[in-house]
């Protein structure tokens, strides 16, 4: 299963006006194009997303949904450019796709919608949690070390200056992968994806551009990560999701310090 690397950003023509003076120029902005989530010829999601990195995020969002439990349910993924958009076409073992038979809905919503098309308030939960990975109490200086990381493989964002990003930091190997997308949602979901196919254990950190809701802290739970690291705040919903699942959850990152909200004990200082 190899990914198409598709242009993820392209110029565009605008008038810029700086201290009253204006000029043509050009900005490089980032693509959003549909992308249909299909298991087995039955379109599962569309959504808003950065054309890149699309056998990530199918992996990932059908992991976090709890479509699949593992890549080993899946017999294949392709990805398909239409005239429309891009198809990202995931192939279920028999017993995985029958199972999503009987529980199957269809949303269709804009970029980063993480809970578009539910039918009902019971359907909020995703995928269940996992055990947090163990994880040895991280110091201060390391969740600041993770922090950083992130900006540096930020290539799309400091191109265009509109994306979301996500990654994942180990004390070990520092920053393991990044993933790029219009949607944070989809940018976790890529890390996810990656991460499942690399068969990377998530005992790390998942470090976050975004502020943090309720639908990141559930996907982070499904794979059992035991940290949370993001540059914004979160919600209170986010905030209680987090500590039922056990997970570490830090916000308002800064270079100078930050905040955590859950289970503080994973932090030495």
């Amino acid at each position: 299963m190899t990914d198409i690397d598709y242009r993820a950003s392209a110029p565009a023509a605008m008038l810029r006006i700086r201290h009253g003076h204006a000029a043509a120029d050009t900005r490089e902005v980032p693509e959003e194009a549909p992308v249909a989530i299909v298991h087995d010829a039955s379109t599962y999601a569309v959504m808003m997303a950065t054309p890149r990195d699309l056998e990530d995020l199918a992996i990932g969002l059908s992991l976090t949904e709890g479509v699949i439990a593992d890549v080993s349910e899946t017999r294949g993924v392709e990805i398909v450019q239409g005239e429309l958009g891009f198809e990202a076409r995931l192939w279920l073992e028999p017993g995985r796709a029958a199972a999503l038979v009987a529980r199957r809905r269809t949303m269709a919503g804009p970029t980063g919608c993480g809970l578009c098309g539910i039918e009902s308030l019971e359907q909020m939960r995703t995928a269940a949690a996992r055990p947090p990975a163990a994880l040895a109490p991280l110091t201060i200086a390391q969740v600041q070390a993770a922090m950083a990381s992130l900006e540096p493989a930020q290539a799309l964002g400091r191109v265009t200056r509109a994306v979301h990003a996500a990654g994942f930091w180990t004390p070990a190997e520092g920053l393991v992968l990044a993933r790029e997308d219009v949607g944070r949602h989809n940018a976790l979901d890529k890390v996810i994806g990656a991460m499942t196919l690399r068969g990377i254990a998530p005992a790390g950190v998942l470090v976050l551009t975004s502020r943090v809701s309720v639908e990141l802290v559930q996907k982070a739970a499904a794979i059992g990560a035991p940290v949370i690291a993001a540059v914004s705040a979160p919600t209170a919903l986010a905030i209680r999701t987090a500590e039922a699942a056990r997970i570490t959850l830090i916000a308002v990152a800064r270079p100078d310090g930050f905040e955590v909200f859950t289970h503080p004990s994973r932090i030495v200082h």
